[in-house]
């Protein structure tokens, strides 16, 4: 059964939210067999995926593509769009952005920064909402950790209070303390999602190139499962050797005849 906003803030501090980010319909419809109650098609899909050196090359055309592949995959799974950057710098552009992706496929929308008056506007235009604070990709210069100082953790805490308080349904705490990411989710009355943020956190999201090792350079704080990369080059390797010694017809012919039997 598909989860919405409701049953999502409902989930605080009850059950452990786990989100994985998703960008095509066979990875969705795995992660829906998984049981995976949202998926979160990133604006990470520009990097991880078309090879970008940034989230902020990522359109809004991008993520309709990719909202919908996604939403073909998982027809059951809750599953967020990502506002990409300059997609919502004001409340009537984002509203256009927001409408877009819902139109694709999405449940939600998220994105980054105190953007308050914008929040508050597509929640009152029947849009839910996640907000994101703490290390903002589209918008940082590097991903050092964000909050160390009293200073900027009082910042990261206001920026969740507000978006909250704004009518975000869930907040996304990345790469900052662990001490400050558990502060805010004491403090604020929705659930905060950690990637990089400890284990406080009502729960967590993880890029899924990451999980499955897909790719050649992983954040300090994601967490690897499998490493899909290297199976891929020795598949690769066994397909052309196969090619070259002239095997390859045969295995296959011999693999079909075994599957008859």
């Amino acid at each position: 059964m598909k989860l919405n906003a409701k049953t999502l803030r409902q989930m605080k501090a009850v059950t452990p939210i786990a989100m994985l980010t998703a960008y095509t319909a066979p990875v969705a419809r795995a992660l829906e067999r998984a049981g995976i109650p949202v998926i979160l098609v990133g604006d990470t899909v520009g990097m991880v995926e078309m090879g970008f050196d940034s989230t902020r090359h990522t359109t809004v055309e991008h993520m309709q593509y990719h909202v919908s592949a996604v939403r073909r995959g998982a027809p059951e799974t809750h599953v967020i769009g990502d506002l990409p950057f300059n997609s919502y710098n004001d409340p009537q552009l984002a509203l256009r952005s927001a409408r877009a992706l819902l139109d694709a496929g999405a449940d939600s929308v998220k994105l980054e920064g105190p953007q308050l008056e914008v929040i508050a506007h597509l929640v009152a235009s029947g849009i839910d909402v996640v907000g994101h604070t703490g290390l903002t990709p589209q918008t940082s210069k590097d991903f050092r950790q964000v909050g160390r100082s009293a200073a900027d953790a009082q910042r990261v805490l206001a920026e969740a209070v507000g978006i909250a308080a704004a009518g975000a349904f869930m907040v996304v705490l990345e790469h900052i303390p662990a001490s400050l990411a558990e502060q805010v989710t004491r403090t604020i009355g929705v659930p905060t999602i950690g990637i990089g943020a400890g284990g406080a956190c009502d729960g967590q999201v993880l890029v899924i190139n990451d999980a499955v090792g897909l790719g050649d350079y992983w954040p300090p704080f994601s967490r690897q499962y499998a490493y899909v990369g290297q199976t891929i080059v020795d598949v690769a390797q066994s397909y052309m050797k196969e090619v070259h010694d002239g095997t390859f017809v045969n295995n296959i012919l011999r693999m079909n005849a075994a599957g008859k039997k």
